[in-house]
């Protein structure tokens, strides 16, 4: 969704502890994660990758009423957006764009068609 529609670098993981050992070796600008996911959920996977690249800002997907973690959610400072599932790729690139740290603003591309 994101690679298709956003000028950067965008890359997929099914397993958090993969996503992890990726960021030990690759900067990140936006980290895009799920709440409920195998092995961790998105608030521990936040608190891991934010000391791998403290930099980076987080954005959580879920599809669940997060309203009983909202005080655990708020701590966490690099959590910079939160978006309910069903969304459109259009919300989540916006989303990606408005927390982008620095000026290497990556662009909206072209719709094919």
């Amino acid at each position: 969704m994101l690679s298709d529609n956003l000028s950067c670098a965008v890359h997929t993981f099914t397993r958090p502890t993969h996503a992890l050992e990726f960021l030990s070796d690759q900067p990140a600008g936006v980290v895009v994660t799920d709440y409920f996911m195998p092995d961790m959920d998105g608030v521990e996977f936040i608190r891991r990758a934010s000391k791998i690249v403290p930099e980076a800002s987080f954005i959580m997907i879920s599809g669940h009423n997060l309203e009983p973690m909202e005080y655990e959610l708020e701590r966490l400072k690099l959590l910079k957006e939160r978006i309910q599932k069903p969304f459109g790729w259009k919300l989540l690139a916006d989303a990606v764009l408005r927390v982008w740290p620095g000026a290497d603003l990556p662009k909206l591309r072209r719709p094919k068609g």
